[in-house]
């Protein structure tokens, strides 16, 4: 079998990896890629927006099976475009897709299913939003609507915070076009998780448990990035509150969209805020997390493939399963230095070789490319160093000790990736 993936980070070079283990696999191939996605994949230069030549690409080199990693091309349609050419392609078609695509689409769609979410409002105009956060009786948390590469959202602590987020949003257009309506939502108390799963329009196989830190600095502190690491399984997510999961949100939410005349195919992603009362959702998305993928990867025994092309082909997934190991696994992003903010491209990257004979570590790449005979950031994220052991302290230990060996001028990383798990552990 050929398999294309589509994308170039850190997500997608883990799935590149995977893929091309399964022993149902010939080739892989990747576009657009990057510098460290080359080495387990052919890499084709064709970016991840450009779903006609993607299209194009596929069927001159028959391909069986394409895997589209970003949301962007998800909510642009490429899954609609490869069905209408008989293309078999795991990912949601793009009215599916706007479960991501539209913050508001997805706060709409859980109030009719009655899935646990905070209370929010809608709004387009400033002031109206400045008002309503102003007489909330909660802290609030401003989100764009659109895509924003996962840095649309800004929590506050008070009612001028909100104000001045809601300014950089709707006013200053922080995030361009995707805030153009934003969502002002109640700021809910409790510990993160990500519950993944792969839906057929049915039935569900869920993924392992994972936990992403997004703010860029230890303890959780400064602004959101599209994620700094993560970790899984998550311990906060415990058996019973799995299960509750699948009951309260998966399965009524595949109900939901079904009654909007979607047959949701592909990924589920539930962003979970763990509360006293239980799971509420604070955004769904419709791909692999990243950098989540990275552990679950890692993690993962069964052959992904056979789940993939099934949901690709429009068949059932019912009655399949996929195992794990029991070891749990850490993904430490190392990020170029000024990130999420502006930051410099071309910084030469050394140590690669030495942090990848580190017993357990795969090193990912996210934001390089090859120069020459070097490796480059050309990112905010670079490098997704991950690692599985018994244990999650020594997994920790691993990833820390190979992100130690590489270096490039700004590299910047939290040194606190896994400590919430650890802590509820002990």
């Amino acid at each position: 079998m050929k398999v294309l993936v589509v994308g170039s980070g850190g997500r997608e070079h883990a799935l590149s990896w995977k893929i091309g283990s399964s022993p149902l696999v010939d080739e892989v191939f990747c576009a657009p890629g990057n510098g460290g996605i080359a080495a387990d994949a052919i890499c084709v230069d064709i970016p991840a927006e450009d779903i006609a030549s993607l299209k194009k690409f596929a069927k001159d080199n028959a391909i069986e099976l394409t895997v589209v990693g970003p949301e962007a091309p998800l909510v642009a349609g490429i899954v609609d475009a490869f069905q209408a050419e008989g293309l078999p392609v795991f990912g949601p078609v793009r009215r599916g897709a706007m479960l991501e695509g539209s913050k508001i689409f997805s706060k709409e769609l859980m109030e009719k299913a009655c899935i646990p979410t905070a209370a929010c409002g809608v709004f387009t105009d400033a002031e109206e939003a400045r008002a309503y956060a102003r007489k909330a009786p909660f802290p609030t948390v401003v989100k764009a609507d659109g895509l924003a590469a996962g840095k649309g959202v800004i929590v506050t602590g008070c009612a001028d915070e909100a104000c001045t987020a809601i300014d950089e949003i709707l006013v200053r257009k922080a995030f361009g076009s995707a805030g153009a309506s934003i969502v002002v939502e109640e700021r809910l108390v409790g510990e993160e998780a990500s519950f993944i799963a792969i839906c057929d329009g049915e039935h569900i196989v869920p993924l392992a448990s994972s936990q992403d830190h997004k703010p860029a600095f230890d303890g959780d502190e400064g602004p959101n990035t599209g994620g700094m690491g993560a970790c899984s399984p998550a311990p906060v997510l415990s058996g019973d509150a799995y299960g509750r999961v699948l009951d309260t949100i998966l399965y009524p939410l595949v109900g939901a969209l079904k009654k909007q005349g979607i047959t949701y195919r592909g990924v589920l992603y539930a962003g979970l805020m763990i509360t006293d009362r239980g799971p509420y959702v604070l955004e769904f998305n419709a791909r692999m997390g990243d950098p989540e993928t990275q552990p679950l990867l890692m993690r993962l025994k069964s052959d992904l493939v056979p789940v993939l092309y099934e949901v690709a082909k429009g068949g059932s997934i019912k009655g399949m399963e996929l195992a794990w190991e029991n070891g749990p696994s850490v993904c430490v992003v190392m990020a170029s230095g000024g990130y999420p903010g502006p930051y410099e491209k071309g910084r030469v990257i050394t140590g690669l070789a030495d942090a990848g004979r580190v017993e357990g570590v795969k090193v990912f790449h996210a934001g390089t490319r090859l120069q020459d005979d070097r490796v480059v950031t050309s990112g905010g994220r670079v490098l997704g160093v991950t690692a599985q052991a018994p244990d999650l302290e020594a997994a920790m230990g691993r990833a820390y000790r190979a992100a130690g060996l590489i270096s490039f001028e700004g590299a910047h990383y939290r040194k606190d990736i896994g400590h919430k798990a650890l802590r509820r552990l002990s």
